[in-house]
Order: C-alpha cells, then sequence, then structure tokens
C-alpha cells in the first residue's frame, strides 16, 4: 500500500539554528500534521528535536564532517581531489536504501550550494538511474550568482552541478528574486521554477494558548480579511445589533469578515435571554451565520454554552484587526486599554476611556449614525493603517498553513507517484 511518506534532506537538521533549519522544523510539523510520514536526512541534527518525524543521521551529509572540509579546501581553491569520488560513492550507498523507502524528497540548497559537492554529485547520480522520488530542489540560496561564495566555484565538474538543471528534479525559489536569478543561471524560463515563500506559524509567533487555538482555528479566523472584537457580555447596553448590522455592511466589501463577541448572556435573567435570542434572530435575518460568533455558543460542543477566561480574550485580541465597541454606555471602557497595549486599533463610540485617554488614537463615532457609515469608517481606518494591511495579508496568506494548501501540497501531487 502506497502512503504519502516525504524525506526532507540537507546538510543538517535542528536543534542546529539556521534560516533553512527552521524551514525545515516548520515543514517537518506541517507534514505529519497533514497526514504525510516524514524522515529527516541530514549529517548533523537530533531525534529528540525532530520527533515525531524520524530522522536519519548520515554523517558524511554534514558540511563539517572532516572529509567534507579537507575536499572543500581543494576545491575551493580549483583542485579536484582525487578522493572525490570515493566520497560520493560512499554518500550514493548510504543514500540509495533511503530514497528508494519514499515517494518525495525535498532537498535544501544542496543541489545549489558548494558546502558539500560529493552530496550534490551524488544525489544527481542517484536521480539520474531513474525509478527515484520525486525530489524538490528548495533554492535558498546559489553560490554562482553570490557575491561572497562566487570565487569558491570554477568551470566544469563538479563546480558546475550547481548551475545545472535536473530534468528529473522540480524547483522551488523562495522569492522572486531567487527565481529570476536561478532561471538565469539555468537560462530557463521563469515558469519552470516555482516560487513558494517562507510562511510564520501564528500559534507560536503570537503565544496562543492551546485553548486559544483551538478556538481561533474552530471560527476560522485565520482564513479572515477582517477580524472585529467585541471584548463585552450580552448586555441591550452594548448595542450588539448595531454591531450586526455594521457586519452586514462590511461584507459588502470583505470576502470573509468575522466579529466575535467574547462575554456569555446572563442565563438566569430572563429579559437577558430574550435580547440574546433577538440577536441570534437578527443575525439569521441578515445572513451573518458564519460571520457572526458569540463564544457562548462556540465550543467544541454547540450546544453546551462555553465560556473563555482573560487568557483566551487576550489570544483573541492578538488575532484581531478591530476592537469594535458600539456601547450606548460604558463606566470607562476598559477594552480599550487592552486592545492599545496589544496594537489593535479601536474604533468605539464617546465611551470614557476613548473620550478621555485614547483620544485622536482611536475612531470614535456617534451610533446613531447609519451602520453603512460606521463600516465605512472601519474600512478606512484598516487600509490607511499599514500594519493592519500588513496584518491580514500575512494571516490569510502566508502562515504555513496557507501556504502548505496553495503551494507545497499541489506540488507534491502533481510531482509525485501518488495519485
Amino acid at each position: 500500500m502506497k502512503t504519502n511518506r516525504v524525506a526532507i534532506l540537507h546538510y543538517s537538521a535542528p536543534p542546529t539554528i539556521g534560516g533553512v533549519e527552521a524551514v525545515i522544523d516548520a515543514h517537518t510539523k506541517l507534514f505529519i500534521q497533514k497526514g504525510y510520514s516524514v524522515s529527516v536526512i541530514a549529517g548533523n541534527g537530533d531525534q529528540g528535536s525532530l520527533t515525531p518525524a524520524q530522522f536519519i543521521h548520515l554523517p558524511l551529509l554534514d558540511s563539517q564532517h572532516p572529509q567534507i572540509l579537507h575536499l572543500n579546501s581543494e576545491l575551493e581553491s580549483g583542485h579536484v581531489p582525487d578522493e572525490f569520488e570515493a566520497v560520493v560513492n560512499d554518500i550514493v550507498e548510504a543514500l540509495e536504501p533511503i530514497l528508494n523507502q519514499v515517494d518525495h524528497l525535498i532537498v535544501h540548497n544542496i543541489f545549489t550550494k558548494h558546502f558539500n559537492l560529493p552530496l550534490t554529485a551524488a544525489l544527481g547520480r542517484l536521480l539520474g538511474e531513474g525509478s527515484k522520488p520525486h525530489t524538490i530542489a528548495w533554492c535558498h540560496d546559489l553560490t554562482w550568482t553570490s557575491p561572497s561564495s562566487r570565487s569558491k566555484v570554477y568551470p566544469g565538474y563538479p563546480w558546475d552541478l550547481l548551475r545545472t538543471k535536473l530534468k528529473e528534479v522540480s524547483y522551488v525559489a523562495v522569492s522572486e528574486r531567487r527565481q529570476r536569478e536561478l532561471a538565469g543561471l539555468f537560462d530557463c524560463s521563469l515558469d519552470q521554477i516555482e516560487v513558494i515563500y517562507n510562511g510564520v506559524n501564528p500559534q507560536e509567533l503570537l503565544a496562543l494558548s492551546s485553548a486559544g487555538w483551538e478556538l481561533i482555528t474552530r471560527l476560522d479566523l485565520p482564513d479572515s480579511d477582517l477580524i472585529l472584537l467585541m471584548p463585552v457580555r450580552v448586555t441591550e447596553a452594548k448595542n450588539i445589533e448595531y454591531a450586526l448590522r455594521v457586519l452586514a455592511a462590511l461584507k459588502r466589501d470583505y470576502s470573509k469578515p468575522r466579529l466575535v463577541l467574547t462575554g456569555p448572556p446572563d442565563p438566569h435573567d430572563a429579559g437577558n435571554m430574550e435580547y440574546f435570542r433577538s440577536l441570534l434572530d437578527l443575525r439569521e435575518a441578515l445572513g451573518l451565520e458564519h460571520e457572526m460568533h458569540f463564544v457562548y455558543e462556540s465550543g467544541p460542543d454547540p450546544a453546551q454554552p462555553y465560556q473563555i477566561g482573560s487568557q483566551v480574550v487576550g489570544d483573541l485580541f492578538r488575532v484581531s484587526d478591530v476592537m469594535f465597541m458600539p456601547s450606548h454606555r460604558e463606566g470607562f471602557g476598559m477594552p480599550v486599554l487592552e486592545a492599545g497595549l496589544v496594537g489593535l486599533q479601536v474604533v468605539s463610540t464617546d465611551v470614557p476611556a476613548s473620550q478621555e485617554i485614547a483620544r485622536d488614537d482611536v475612531v470614535v463615532f456617534d451610533a446613531s449614525q447609519p451602520a453603512q457609515e460606521t463600516a465605512d469608517l472601519i474600512r478606512a481606518a484598516v487600509e490607511a493603517n499599514p500594519v493592519s494591511r500588513l496584518r491580514s495579508l500575512v494571516r490569510t496568506t502566508y502562515t504555513w498553513e496557507a501556504i502548505f494548501d496553495r503551494k507545497i501540497n499541489p506540488l507534491l501531487k502533481k510531482g509525485g507517484k501518488l495519485p
């Protein structure tokens, strides 16, 4: 039975610290999360840093291995040592049985950097023999076009391997600039080289709790192009019906807007529960069932009331774009200060915290004005803020999750042996 077996190959792997190693760490976690079986093949690394992936240690892959360092000192002076081919053969023998067991091989930098030319030669030989895994050359850096390392390579074998496009290999560049450099080096068209940018992990970067991340993903917030947060309880003073109408107006300009209200209604107050049910009816009438979320009804079991603590509320602050407070009245308006601390745009009525403290640093509106006017204010505030624009772009397009779904997985499916 065929399985989705991916091997990632580099000179070194985590816990070694470096830009490429960070990408390998992200890819390893991502592939496992998506159901792939992953092996990491490297000359330096540690199983404990890669679990549950399998770490396969092949010392000759390490750019700092004594034999490789000796060969490099000769190669960088333009001389091919007599023992070069013997080391290539040793690497071929070590790699061949491993590559026979995988469906996809992702090779980082080895086809374009000079740090271990015997490894580059060994891979080229193995892939040229056929019946090997679909191979992707993930190209972060290029020796032949680098001002700092161009002097270390020379015309001829084995240096020319680093500027030779292999027909058995799919090429990925980490930026359009690298794509242009690589296409020039290979004398090929740009469309023969895929551009896949690096990504970010929002849960790690924003220090989101497990409970917070589960809620955030359950509400599909990472895919939203606008997230409004109302960190309040369900009471008539909060003017939630107005917020729903503003959201409906925003839906005309955004493809996936979201409004999240964190607090619950009071189940012991009949009038409050009646107000809550009226909001649910209004949400349905406005067609906002997918856009407006009461955390109270957004737990793992939607039939059970769900409440969150301050830590998860803080998580929601860190992923949102706007703290929206259309309250009729507030004694103070603490969420204004909380939003200020995390750098979140504030759009509110003239509650004391906005009027007396934040003043010109928030967008204040009159809740008696039409909802469309307030929606226009929100859109203008977000679009005028470069931090907000970049935040939304990264969240929707450049998380590892989004990059995997849009770029990496299709590349594997298109080029691999699996259906």
